[in-house]
């Protein structure tokens, strides 16, 4: 076990990544608590999602960036060498061939730091999300 100096908490792996008193209320405030290394790519995919889906809410939800319209359509949250992107596991299996050159699980994609981001690509993926390719919503990350 590992206890954070700053809070106290106690983790299970050491340094874990976590929020030192009251979490985020915006994805604002959420981008400001990351490394600086990390916000500007925290901001140019918040931007790529917002520009694919303006008419959806960004709130915050299991305490990531969440993009919302009566479910959640698409989160993304830092890492410490990676932004996670989180469209669910049929996105990553539609955008399979595209995403070759990412690692994936399911319904994750890591984007590292040292490469540039996929925006269309990203922008895509949050579209087909709230789209979908077929007659029910998709599973994204619903609630």
């Amino acid at each position: 076990m590992w206890t954070c100096p700053k809070c106290g908490r106690s983790f299970k792996n050491q340094n874990q990544g976590h929020y030192c008193g009251k979490p985020p209320e915006t994805i604002d405030e959420y981008i400001e608590g990351q490394t600086e290394n990390a916000q500007p790519y925290l901001r140019e995919i918040r931007d790529a999602i917002r520009g694919a889906l303006p008419e959806a809410e960004e709130r915050i939800s299991w305490s990531m960036p969440t993009f919302w319209k009566k479910y959640n359509i698409i989160q993304f949250a830092a890492a410490k060498k990676h932004v996670g992107l989180y469209p669910g596991p049929e996105a990553v299996e539609k955008f399979r061939e595209q995403l070759k050159d990412y690692k994936t699980s399911k319904g994750t994609i890591q984007l590292p730091y040292e490469k540039p981001h996929p925006l269309e690509l990203i922008a895509d993926i949050a579209r087909w999300c709230y789209e979908g390719d077929k007659e029910e919503e998709p599973d994204c990350t619903k609630e």
